[in-house]
């Protein structure tokens, strides 16, 4: 067989990327619009510093590791006998320039990716709510695996949601095999790429063997990596177990999300202000520590800058909360860094109704501004208590609607129609035009719930409500998608991980 020059290899790799890559204009949301700012630059820079400052002069605790201790005083950090770690602020600098700025993350077969990067904002439902409404009764009760399959296979079937993560716990199984069993399911019902999080490091130790065995090794994982992991730690703070799976997770090359939740008045500062420059440095220590285990990994940051409701206690204050996630993904930016931040796709509201309705699109539609990099909360109701499968396709909707605006306009001597004007004259018709039928659907976004008195839009049922029209659709939904099938002998694999860690690893009753 004839050797193929450099030139042929050169196009037929780009031939291969260009088939693998055909997701990356869906996602794609760096055009002619710019984000929104909320900050000045000076602002930001004094953010920044102020974090960078924090970092220094009060440090970040740390749960003791002698190994992660050994890492950070090697570097030039100053260590407290009760684990507080002062970090020079040339240290931090380093580990924002040396970070990865894009990771791709692959479906199950590994021939589709999409890019976590600063052009690109992606969607995925989420994440470990411990309730879901009854399909029967409509009540909120514990959520089971059953739950978990099901809405894996809603997130599988809605177009527009890129990946999903533990979208539900199973509540009857909590502990470390509860957690890998999520994570069983995840891979068996949906074919798309996945983000996992865990309160045990020795679940992602197996959740990587997982994905080893469906990846076919770990070379194979390395160079496409199925699923990205979610680290969680308290605000300033890092528990031992958020500890080892940021090691591990940048030992092995897995691309980590890290992000607190400030709650400003409660564990951290009651201004937008201080909140951001507590989720910043907590932020930054992290990349910082990945950074010293694995120079040049994919850490993605992006804290959620939430506020006490002065009255009830509870995370309230809506305002400051986009103004705070618009502020923490123009601070990124900044940085070069692109951000995991995106509040978008949950609701405080105790129901699936027209509070969620009124939440939901306003903090979806924060995402056109703030482009982060993922919105990982689509489908969460009551502060994330509670899972819905009618807010996730409502979700999936807004991102339709979304997409369509990232599009812009298009402006050229066909779309501006100066001779076709010139045409048709002042008082023509266009109706009949071949250039309407060209463009009658181009700039067109076909809703699925709005409009319900539009017989194309909604099938003429306006006498139907929205959650009517959504549970409809739900149940077609699922009744003629057919999620791409996991082969027997990779389930069975799977199987054989889970039942080996089970019994090298019993939990008692």
């Amino acid at each position: 067989m004839r050797k193929r020059s450099a030139r042929e290899k050169k196009k037929l790799a780009v031939q291969t990327a260009d088939k693998v890559d055909r997701k990356q204009d869906i996602g794609l949301v760096d055009g002619a619009l710019p984000p929104y700012q909320p900050l000045s630059e000076d602002a930001v820079d004094q953010v920044v510093n102020a974090a960078l400052e924090l970092m220094r002069d009060t440090g970040i605790g740390f749960d003791i590791d002698t190994h992660v201790m050994e890492l950070f005083a090697t570097a030039g950090c100053q260590l407290s006998r009760e684990g507080v770690v002062r970090f020079p602020s040339d240290l931090v600098s380093d580990a924002i320039r040396s970070t990865s700025r894009s990771t791709r993350l692959w479906n199950r077969a590994g021939n589709e990716f999409i890019t976590l990067d600063k052009q690109h904002t992606w969607f995925f439902a989420g994440m470990t709510s411990i309730k879901v409404y009854d399909e029967m009764t409509g009540e909120l009760r514990d959520s089971s695996r059953e739950d978990l399959v099901k809405i894996t296979q809603l997130v599988d079937a809605l177009a527009y949601i890129d990946g999903t993560s533990v979208t539900c716990k199973i509540v009857e199984q909590s502990n470390i095999h509860g957690e890998i069993d999520e994570f069983a399911v995840l891979a068996e019902h949906t074919s798309k790429p996945l983000e996992f999080l865990c309160e045990h490091a020795e679940s992602l130790d197996v959740v990587i063997e997982i994905a080893e065995a469906i990846r076919g090794g770990r070379k194979s994982l390395v160079e496409r990596p199925y699923f990205a992991h979610i680290v969680t730690p308290l605000p300033l703070y890092y528990a031992k177990t958020h500890i080892d799976q940021i090691v591990r997770a940048a030992e092995y090359g897995i691309p980590l999300i890290l992000g607190t939740v400030t709650i400003g008045g409660a564990s951290s500062p009651i201004t937008m202000a201080g909140c951001l420059v507590h989720a910043l440095a907590t932020d930054l220590a992290a990349l910082v520590l990945s950074h010293l285990v694995r120079p040049g990994c994919f850490c993605m940051l992006g804290s959620d800058v939430c506020f006490m409701e002065s009255a009830t206690g509870g995370i309230g204050g809506f305002s400051q909360m986009y103004l705070g996630d618009l502020a923490i993904c123009q601070v990124m930016r900044s940085l070069d860094l692109p951000s995991a931040t995106g509040i978008g796709g949950g609701s405080s509201a105790r129901r699936f109704d027209e509070d969620a309705v009124w939440e939901l699109s306003c903090n979806m539609m924060n995402a056109f501004y703030a482009r982060p990099a993922t919105c990982d909360y689509l489908g969460l109701l009551d502060e994330g208590i509670a899972f819905s499968r009618h807010a996730l396709a409502f979700c999936n909707e807004q991102v339709g609607l979304l997409r369509q605006l990232w599009k812009g306009i298009k402006v050229d001597d066909e779309m501006l129609a100066r001779d076709l004007t010139r045409e048709v004259g002042v008082r023509g018709n266009y109706l009949a035009h071949p250039h309407t039928a060209r463009h009658c659907r181009e700039e067109y976004w076909n809703a699925r719930y709005y409009g319900a008195k539009f017989p194309v839009s909604s099938g003429n049922l306006a006498d139907e409500t929205l959650l009517e029209r959504i549970e409809r659709d739900i149940k077609k939904t699922l009744e003629d998608h057919q999620p791409e099938k996991i082969s027997d002998d990779m389930l069975q694999q799977i199987r054989l991980i889970q039942s080996r860690f089970k019994a090298e690893y019993p939990v008692a009753k």
